[in-house]
């Protein structure tokens, strides 16, 4: 790892945090790298030098630098659904403590076991896996959420965990005022896109855990093409299990963009079309999916909106990583997308 930590993590408080929460925990000294792949929040892979090989390694979550929209980047919450659901089918890391300390990084962290695995983001990394393992790793996260829609939130201490009575409503104008905190430029179609979801809401069936994110690089598969783990909590509340199918069928929809900062996987051999994640969706879940257009159109309005507060923060200087000089370019397309699959479903 890089002898500089990366930014946003001040090793040697960390370090004094976690001897004094977690005495006996770490050895030697911290070493850090930031994991690419969040476009939000920062997360960095720690490890312990003074640790014995394969022990002492650790993953750090924490807010963005900078321009941080309100509810948006809530590590308590975050902290809170994936310890909840490390008893359940549903893969999660194991998480060990939850700091609200901002003196420590400079914002809320939590710090969660280090799960190996692969994220994959591009159609080129699941090249080598060939068809058949591709179309059996994505049928594999359709089913891990009909898992996680079949987790009973009370059960799991998640029964206060958000508001489900007019979720869809409540999600169109969150995402509206997400979008007017972030407003640097003409986008035009996007408030076309946002008064017509709002003008056609379908009936939400009974409310579940959402994940908010769900998609393939959102998740760590080991060498056997298993789920270890899914990533990326920080969306996650109780409400309408379609929108996280929507989202997955949204990533499933081949963008073809040259160096695309989004993910490119439904470009690669073997990577299941749309419609076939709907119907195993369905047949497993018993949910009627009918609506799954409503639900992809708002996907595309919700990532338009995400990756245009991603280019502001870009544009002020405040965000860190590599292609987000690109993202800001992805936003009229997913509009475009948007309103496509509300007009003709």
């Amino acid at each position: 790892m890089n002898d500089v930590p990366p930014p946003g993590l001040d090793l040697g408080r960390l370090r004094a945090h976690l001897d004094r929460e977690l005495p006996g925990l770490v050895r030697g000294p911290l070493e850090a790298r930031m994991c690419e792949g969040g476009r939000s929040n920062l997360t960095y892979a720690v490890s312990d030098t003074g640790a014995p090989p394969g022990a002492g390694r650790w993953v750090v979550r924490r807010p963005p630098l900078g321009h941080v929209l309100a509810t948006a980047h809530d590590m308590r919450r975050e902290y809170r659904v994936i310890s909840a659901l490390h008893p359940t089918p549903v893969p999660v890391p194991r998480t060990l403590l939850l700091c609200e300390d901002e003196s420590v990084t400079g914002a809320p962290f939590y710090v969660m076991e280090f799960v190996e695995g692969t994220p994959y983001r591009t159609a080129e990394q699941l090249v080598p896996l060939g068809p058949e393992r591709t179309r059996a790793a994505v049928l594999a996260l359709v089913d891990t959420l009909v898992d996680l829609h079949a987790v009973d939130p009370a059960a799991v201490g998640l029964g206060d965990f958000g508001r489900p009575d007019g979720f869809l409503d409540r999600q169109l104008r969150r995402f509206g005022k997400q979008l007017d905190a972030s407003r640097s430029r003409d986008l035009p179609g996007i408030d076309e896109l946002h008064a017509a979801l709002g003008a056609a809401l379908p009936r939400s069936p009974a409310p579940t855990v959402v994940h908010g994110d769900y998609r393939l690089d959102n998740v760590l598969l080991d060498g056997d093409d298993r789920i270890r783990a899914v990533l990326d909590w920080e969306m996650s509340t109780l409400g309408d299990p379609l929108t996280d199918l929507g989202l997955l069928v949204m990533y499933s929809v081949r963008l073809d963009v040259p160096g695309s900062p989004v993910s490119t996987a439904a470009g690669a051999p073997g990577h299941p079309d749309p419609a076939e994640l709907v119907e195993r969706y369905a047949r497993r879940s018993g949910r009627d999916a009918s609506a799954i257009a409503w639900y992809t159109a708002f996907a595309w309005f919700k990532l338009a909106v995400i990756l245009e507060g991603i280019h502001y923060r870009y544009t002020l200087g405040s965000t860190v990583g590599r292609g987000f000089d690109r993202i800001g370019d992805l936003v009229p397309l997913f509009i475009r997308h948007g309103l496509t699959t509300l007009k003709e479903g």
